[in-house]
């Protein structure tokens, strides 16, 4: 169907802006180094979790299903598979850590529990600004 394309450069303008969102973060991924997207992650993270605190307090099941599966699998398939789980305990504790968190989540999701995500976001914040604080300065400078 060639007007209902959803990729046309001619849509509504909330698509054009998606699109073009979406490919400057493919931009700022591809030209990220292994720090940055790490922060990437995170930032993503935190921003799926605070979607999903709005949408359980406005009652949007749907938005908080999509949002808090997104945090799991940021958890899973981004955080915890980048472990190197032979470098030490460091990485072990981590992906205990992010396990537990993946599980809070879970459980947040199906008792539509916003405490539980605020407990998630209390956890990780120090590991966030860990992160962030171990960033080679000109790195950081340059990714804001």
């Amino acid at each position: 169907m060639m007007y209902g394309n959803t990729s046309s450069p001619f849509g509504p303008r909330t698509q054009r802006a998606s699109m073009y969102s979406k490919v400057g973060l493919e931009t700022d991924v591809h030209g990220a180094s292994p720090h940055r997207l790490i922060a990437m992650l995170f930032d993503g993270l935190f921003e799926a979790m605070n979607q999903a605190r709005v949408a359980i307090q406005t009652q949007n099941t749907e938005l908080k299903h999509r949002t808090l599966t997104r945090a799991v699998r940021i958890l899973d398939e981004g955080l915890k598979a980048g472990l190197n789980l032979d470098a030490g305990p460091l990485a072990t504790d981590l992906n205990d850590l992010y396990a537990y968190v993946c599980m809070r989540l879970t459980r947040a999701n199906l008792h539509n529990d916003a405490a539980a995500i605020e407990e998630c976001q209390r956890i990780l914040t120090p590991v966030r600004e860990a992160w962030t604080a171990i960033g080679a300065p000109g790195e950081m400078s340059r990714a804001a």
